[in-house]
């Protein structure tokens, strides 16, 4: 069998650590890492599977919607990245978003995203932090349940905006104590989950480094 071809997508410039543990990840578990930056669309679907990783907030037009926080957008990247989370559902490759990722997936399905968390964290903590310190409560019989082996777990936070509206063919499959949406997939496709926290980061955990294992295993199936 031969090793499957991963996408790891990412901003033109920057984010190397992620970027860098996420391709360590998808090599531990015998994929082969393929970087794409905004300019790379041509290589865009030479793989078998995908990592949307973390970065900057998604330009709110994607899902008609006026924005309500200061602008930081990169809308090469979106482009990017809507066209291979749009090829990956098209063809049914395997697909794990993470963080900005999870929420790009959700607004190409259909959804829309809460653009600022403050007003709506009351049990939470709005400090980013790559420490495990926040709770994960998972919907016990989820596809993430069944890769993490429990119901509670503990996750990172680095965003400020979450899903609100899930989209069409996805489910939450996790919340934090607020009941803020941690986590998203698709029921009935061999893999496709979307992340809000970045297990990237995370990767001294052997449940967070299971998302990639059974990523890189899905994949394996279409080589």
């Amino acid at each position: 069998m031969k090793k499957p071809v991963i996408a790891i997508t990412g901003p033109d410039r920057g984010a190397t650590g992620p970027r860098f543990l996420v391709a360590w990840a998808i090599r531990r578990y015998g994929g082969i890492p393929l970087q794409l930056r905004p300019g790379d669309e041509e290589r865009a679907q030479r793989y078998q599977g995908v990592v949307i990783t973390g970065g900057h907030d998604i330009d709110p037009v994607l899902y008609a919607a006026e924005p309500e926080v200061k602008p930081r957008y990169d809308g090469a990247r979106d482009r990017l990245e809507s066209a291979v989370i749009d090829h990956a559902l098209s063809y049914g490759l395997p697909l794990l978003g993470i963080c900005r990722g999870a929420q790009l997936l959700n607004v190409r399905c259909g959804g829309n995203l809460f653009q600022d968390l403050r007003s709506r964290r009351k049990l939470t903590s709005h400090r980013r932090t790559v420490l495990p310190l926040k709770t994960l409560c998972v919907e016990p019989d989820s596809h993430l349940a069944r890769l993490l082996g429990r119901q509670r777990a503990r996750i990172n936070s680095l965003h400020n905006q979450a899903i609100n509206r899930v989209g069409d063919g996805l489910v939450i499959s996790a919340r934090d104590l607020d009941q803020i949406p941690q986590a998203i997939e698709a029921p009935g496709r061999s893999f496709v989950i979307g992340v809000q926290w970045h297990p990237e980061f995370l990767l001294f955990l052997p449940r967070q480094r299971r998302l990639f294992q059974a990523l890189v295993s899905a994949a394996k199936e279409l080589t």
